[in-house]
C-alpha cells in the first residue's frame, strides 16, 4: 500500500497489462529508448517494447515486470533482477530484435551496446531496479516510494544486500525520489550518444545498501 493512503497493490504482470504497461515502461526513459529502437523508416520504440513485454522473455518482457494497481487500473510498473540475469536477457535481446525488425535489427543492436557504456547492465551482487515509472496524475502522492519499496522488499527476499538503479541527469525529480528512499550516487557517466531519433543524457548509477 502507498505511504499516501492509496489502496494500491502489486502483483506480477501479465501479457493482457500491455496496454497499460508499455507506455509507462517507454515514458521511464523515452530518448534512450527512442536512440535505440526507432528506425529511419518509421519503426517505432513503443512498438518493440510492446512485441517484447507480450513476448515475455527478456529485460523488457512482462515476466520481468511487476505492477501497481489502483482499484482494477495498471498506475505504476517497475522490474527489479540481478547481474546474473545479463547473459539470458542479451539472447533473448537479440531475438526479439531480429524477429521484430528483421535485417534493420543489426544497427538497432549496435545502438543498444552503445548504450551500455552509460547505462551499464548490473554485475556481481547488484539487485538492479529498471522501468520505474507512475501515471502523471499520480505523482507525488507516494506511489514511486511504495514502488521502490516493493522491488527492494524482493531483493531483500533474494537475499540482496546492493540495490542500484540509474538515472538520467535531465531527471532531477526522479533523482530526488531516490536520494529520499536512502539512494547515493556513486558514479556519473558521460552520454555523446546521439541521432536524428533520439539522445542518450548522462546518467548517474545510484545504490542503496540493505542492513
Amino acid at each position: 500500500m502507498a505511504r499516501s493512503g492509496l489502496q494500491m497493490h502489486f502483483r506480477p504482470a501479465t501479457p493482457g497489462d500491455a496496454d497499460a504497461a508499455v507506455p509507462l515502461i517507454y515514458s521511464s526513459g523515452p530518448d534512450a529508448f527512442d536512440y535505440v529502437f526507432m528506425t529511419r523508416d518509421g519503426g517505432d520504440a513503443q512498438a518493440f517494447l510492446r512485441y517484447c513485454f507480450v513476448d515475455g522473455a527478456g529485460e523488457f518482457g512482462w515476466r520481468n515486470h511487476w505492477v501497481g494497481m489502483l482499484e482494477d487500473r495498471v498506475v505504476a510498473v517497475g522490474a527489479g533482477y540481478g547481474g546474473e540475469a545479463k547473459w539470458p536477457f542479451t539472447l533473448a535481446a537479440a531475438r526479439q530484435i531480429i524477429s521484430h525488425y528483421g535485417l534493420r535489427g543489426v544497427g538497432v543492436i549496435a545502438r543498444g551496446l552503445r548504450v551500455e557504456s552509460v547505462i551499464r547492465p548490473p554485475e556481481g551482487d547488484m539487485y538492479y531496479l529498471a522501468h520505474l515509472a507512475v501515471r502523471p496524475e499520480l505523482r507525488g502522492r507516494g506511489v514511486g516510494r511504495a514502488l521502490i519499496d516493493h522491488l527492494i522488499g524482493k531483493a531483500r527476499d533474494a537475499g540482496r544486500r546492493r540495490i542500484t538503479l540509474d538515472v538520467a541527469t535531465s531527471n532531477p525529480r526522479a533523482e530526488a525520489l531516490y536520494q529520499r528512499n536512502g539512494f547515493r550516487v556513486t558514479i556519473e557517466r558521460k552520454s555523446h550518444l546521439a541521432n536524428e531519433r533520439g539522445r542518450v543524457a548522462d546518467h548517474r548509477r545510484m545504490e542503496r545498501l540493505l542492513d
